[in-house]
């Protein structure tokens, strides 16, 4: 019978890294398609071409997730894709699974391996000695193909819920750029053109109730109030896993609410991007650097969700400051001015986009109990404790 056995890293994998190809903010910025474009964290772009095309893993090289390991500093990736300078990426040399390499650096402790304190980093020498301990190679495919199951399941459901937020924001233009159901209608004149008539041009601070920017936290981990900072708004997408605790105090208004638009609002290349809450939970705030955004109404909340969730251009353009403190301008984000429907459009808006964010919300809900079973499974897996048979599998 084969044993466990005792590895470094360097000994089972190959090191791609020599084909990574960094491009800056403004350089994808003129290069958008349809190719994920991959740093450290995961997918931070989309760019018109690849530079890799299989499945590779990627591990983080830099960056706080490092130390704390909120996140999983290791990811597969398939398909065709682009990696920047911020993630090491390997394959299998033949004497490991890749995928089980995957699952076994996202539960062990790297800090032995991790230096800088103001910037961790992992280089590549020290990702060569990693010591890792391998159940045989079969073993070790039936391990991933077991684990594999749960994370099939957690990529459908976000290509299903991309798809539905692409749909909403595809109505969104429908409806309000480009007026296709109202085609049929009067139109009148206006500073924007022709819209339809009973529509106006409003201005943002006459739809909202609240634009402000968040609180100053004192961080306490032990702390059941959480802060969303500018690094858990990525992709349209607020990440609750990575947000930090802070010292109880009393907020009021800066609570976040349901329908809320949340904006990055410091920062080149951070400063603009858009999320909204859908989530209803107490006792999360946003920090200093992300602004809130909250209507007057209630038939509000998705019209302007989706009207942002379009416009980070836009937001870009707020920005004043130096190159390095670039901030987001209050006055100028208030004085935005948008083409506002008719009561009847917005609730009719409303009902078709509230109907995707519950299935959005159902999805990812559902996606967290996988991720939670798969994380209490896994090291009772690679420990020997649970043993996968033919029946389990």
């Amino acid at each position: 019978m084969e044993e466990i056995k005792t590895y470094k890293l360097g000994d089972v994998v190959n090191i791609l890294d020599s084909k990574r190809v960094p491009l800056s903010s403004m350089q994808r910025q003129q290069r958008k398609g349809v190719y994920p474009y991959y740093g450290a964290q995961g997918i931070i772009d989309y760019i018109d071409d690849y530079i890799f095309d299989g499945e590779y893993l990627l591990i983080a090289e830099d960056g706080e997730n490092l130390k704390s390991q909120k996140q999983d500093i290791a990811q597969i990736a398939k398909g065709k894709y682009w990696v920047n300078n911020h993630a090491h990426i390997i394959e299998s040399n033949g004497l490991c699974n890749i995928q089980y390499i995957c699952y076994l650096l996202n539960r062990i402790d790297l800090s032995g391996y991790i230096t800088g304190s103001a910037q961790p980093k992992l280089n590549q020498d020290n990702l060569r000695k990693i010591e890792i301990t391998l159940p045989p190679l079969k073993e070790q495919c039936r391990i991933a193909e077991f684990l594999n199951q749960f994370d099939n399941k957690i990529e459908l459901n976000r290509r299903i819920n991309d798809n539905l937020e692409q749909q909403a924001q595809a109505l969104f233009k429908s409806w309000f750029v480009d007026f296709e159901p109202f085609k049929d209608g009067k139109f009148v004149n206006s500073e924007f053109g022709m819209i339809p008539e009973g529509w106006k041009i409003s201005e943002l601070k006459s739809i909202c109730s609240l634009i402000t920017k968040g609180i100053t936290p004192q961080y306490d981990e032990s702390s059941n109030q959480l802060v969303i900072g500018q690094k858990c708004i990525r992709g349209r997408k607020i990440d609750l896993s990575i947000a930090r605790k802070h010292i109880p105090k009393q907020i009021n208004e800066k609570w976040v609410q349901y329908g809320d638009v949340l904006i990055n609002s410091t920062g080149i290349g951070t400063l603009g991007r858009p999320a909204q809450v859908w989530f209803q939970k107490k006792n999360v705030t946003v920090d200093s650097h992300v602004t809130i955004v909250r209507t007057n109404r209630q038939n509000d909340k998705m019209f302007i969700g989706q009207y942002f969730l379009g416009k980070q251009i836009l937001l870009e353009s707020y920005a004043t400051g130096s190159t390095g403190q670039a901030d987001l301008s209050k006055e100028l984000l208030a004085m935005t001015k948008l083409v506002y429907p008719t009561d009847k459009v917005l609730n009719d808006f409303n009902k078709i986009i509230t109907n995707m964010v519950l299935k959005i919300v159902e999805l990812q809900t559902e996606t967290e109990y996988l991720s939670s079973l798969r994380n209490t499974l896994l090291p009772q897996l690679m420990s020997g404790e649970l043993k996968i048979n033919e029946t389990t599998r």
